[in-house]
């Protein structure tokens, strides 16, 4: 038999050994609940950066195979400001919110225009450029406006905004989307309008400006812009890494206190930045 005093002892024992592993599953969890990407990108020493790699200047492959970019640069000065290896991962427009939703991708610097649709699956971080809409179609086609483009054939890469702005406006106007192609990237998008399967398509004006400097598109021209649209983009990373996603935004301030900007933007695009655009970006942090 176990004495009074020995049982009291006893059950005093059991009770603090109860305690500590209470304690200790508390504390677990609270590691487990407060852990986030920035530390867990930091901790494995490699950054994981999506980008869409066939969307000139803001992400291609180089001569070398190598990618590149004004997008890929971003991710590289991430790294860098992280103290972690730089990991640039190929995908394609469809391709942004999933692989970040799969693990796959710690942030996406990919052209992504910050819509109050996709803010429902991912979380944005302050905007980092703004682009135009713009047709393009053979030289002399006479797509003079957007309204234009009712009596032609349309093309845009699948999943891009400019796609759903197009889309939009078709229905507004009552034409429709019978004339309208979907191509898988942005690649097949300017393929397709060279080989002849549609008469104009839609993309940014800096990828535009970059397809009229090759031999290949020496014959097309730029054309009117979507009507009344700014593209704002941002970064985007899951929506519950808060921590990380205001470290991005002040990555993204220092960007452009540091003159990194201005520097990439010289490098892909030959000039400073405009003073607009930098304005812009400040005034939406």
């Amino acid at each position: 038999m176990i004495k009074t005093k020995d049982f009291a002892t006893f059950k005093s024992a059991k009770m603090l050994k109860s305690v500590a592993v209470i304690v200790g599953a508390a504390s677990l969890m609270l590691t487990t609940v407060h852990a986030d990407q920035l530390d867990t990108v930091i901790k494995r020493g490699t950054l994981n950066c999506g980008v869409v790699l066939d969307f000139p200047p803001m992400g291609y492959f180089d001569q070398d195979n190598n990618a590149a970019g004004f997008d890929v640069d971003y991710c590289n000065d991430l790294a860098a400001a992280l103290g972690v290896k730089s990991n640039v991962l190929n995908l394609t427009w469809g391709d942004r919110i999933p692989s970040l939703i799969s693990g796959k991708t710690d942030v996406v610097v990919g052209s992504t225009s910050d819509t109050l649709e996709r803010a429902k699956s991912v979380g944005f971080s302050s905007p980092y450029f703004v682009f135009k809409f713009q047709v393009f179609s053979k030289s002399g086609s006479n797509i003079n406006s957007f309204d234009d483009l009712k009596d032609v054939k349309v093309g845009a890469a699948l999943g891009t905004t400019y796609e759903t702005e197009y889309l939009a406006y078709a229905k507004a106007q009552g034409w429709g989307d019978s004339n309208y192609t979907a191509f898988k990237s942005e690649n097949d998008a300017f393929l397709g309008l060279y080989q002849g399967k549609v008469d104009a398509i839609i993309s940014t004006n800096t990828n535009i400006a970059t397809k009229l400097q090759t031999a290949e598109f020496k014959d097309y021209a730029a054309g009117p812009f979507v009507p009344n649209y700014d593209d704002v983009v941002g970064l985007i990373a899951k929506r519950s890494e808060l921590a990380w996603i205001n470290y991005l935004n002040l990555f993204l301030v220092h960007q452009i206190r540091d003159g990194k900007l201005n520097e990439h933007y010289n490098q892909h695009f030959g000039s400073d930045a405009p003073a607009d655009l930098i304005q812009s970006l400040r005034d939406n942090k």
